[in-house]
């Protein structure tokens, strides 16, 4: 793989999910009335390893959905003219509950804006949050995720790649020039 920096290893990004999940459950006094919603595609597995983690932490079921963004998108024209649509699958209601959305990356919060638009169509739940496994600043919204795996400053000409086993076969996260 060429890269510029490794940022984490799969051990690390165990010990970030397992930090992220006693976080979560901290900051909403348990799990009652939570579930974690994962934006397609490398955020719907952190957010069953997450679930995961709290799962075995608390000794209770945390529901686990996985939300498509496309259409929601503000750049969907700049990306493709003919957007693949994967599907939402929430199978749970929202209302009234604490939705955590999860996600691997937050640059410029157009996603996260997205997200939710998304999740609102869905029903109103009592809360949202965002649990980001990099943050790397570059904010063009005023959104900022409540739970932060690592803070990594980039520079635009930069990427940051996060690779996860379900999808890309090994978890890392490295920066590249773009």
């Amino acid at each position: 793989m060429d890269y510029k920096a490794k940022v984490m290893s799969s051990e690390d990004m165990n010990r970030t999910l397992i930090r992220l999940a006693h976080q979560i459950i901290e900051k909403n006094d348990g799990v009652d009335d939570l579930c974690l919603i994962g934006i397609k595609t490398r955020g719907v597995p952190l957010a069953k390893r997450i679930a995961s983690n709290i799962e075995r932490f608390e000794n209770k079921k945390v529901d686990v959905g996985i939300l498509d963004i496309t259409l929601y998108r503000d750049d969907l024209s700049k990306i493709n003219i003919d957007p693949i649509i994967n599907k939402t699958d929430v199978p749970f209601p929202i209302e009234g509950k604490t939705v955590v959305l999860v996600d691997d990356v937050i640059y410029t919060g157009r996603t996260a804006r997205a997200a939710l638009d998304a999740l609102v169509k869905l029903g109103r739940p009592a809360k949202i949050q965002l649990c980001e496994l990099i943050d790397r600043g570059h904010s063009e919204l005023p959104i900022k995720a409540n739970f932060v795996g690592k803070n990594i400053p980039t520079a635009k000409s930069e990427v940051v790649s996060v690779k996860v086993k379900e999808v890309d076969g090994e978890d890392i996260v490295v920066i590249k020039d773009r």
